[in-house]
């Protein structure tokens, strides 16, 4: 063969395997480190759940659960509602409760075709004998939001995402 037609046949190849490339990045999954810094208020470990939010608003998909103990999950009322009627398994995206003053980080996928799109990340909290929130943070995924900090409004003191 000649080396104009392995040259050749080289162009050629990398010319049309990008476009599959950057195909395959679009339509798959991307881990997150996610770190959660708490405020220093007293009591027990919070139950955190953090989930998807679709465009409309209603739960698509729970990303991480930060509390081991599932008789606890129904103090996360809004989460426990939607995980009731959809069960799936969640022990392989379970982690320790988190305390006063404590950092966690944890890692998670978010498929990429979710970004930009209109969905939200929830981070709805709770601790044992106090308040529940809801809304302790809720992010935009959108790319300019995942490379900020955003500040939570109850037990979480901010929250910060970096590529995995």
């Amino acid at each position: 063969m000649s080396d104009l037609l392995k040259v050749t046949l080289l162009f050629l190849t990398l010319t049309f395997a990008r476009p599959t490339s950057t195909l395959a990045q679009a339509t798959g999954t991307s881990k997150y480190k996610c770190m959660i810094q708490m405020t220093n208020y007293m009591g027990e470990g919070a139950y955190i759940v953090i989930s998807l939010i679709n465009s409309k608003g209603a739960y698509d998909k729970t990303l991480y659960v930060l509390g081991p103990d599932k008789k606890w999950y129904n103090s996360i009322k809004e989460w426990h509602k939607f995980h009731a009627k959809k069960t799936a398994n969640i022990s392989a995206i379970t982690g320790a409760s988190v305390t006063g003053g404590d950092r966690s980080v944890n890692v998670f996928e978010i498929e990429n075709s979710k970004i930009n799109a209109g969905y939200k990340i929830r981070f709805e909290s709770a601790v044992e004998d106090k308040d529940y929130n809801v809304k302790d943070l809720e992010i935009p995924l959108t790319t300019e939001a995942l490379s900020a900090k955003s500040e939570g409004t109850g037990y979480i003191r901010y929250v910060r995402f970096s590529a995995n």
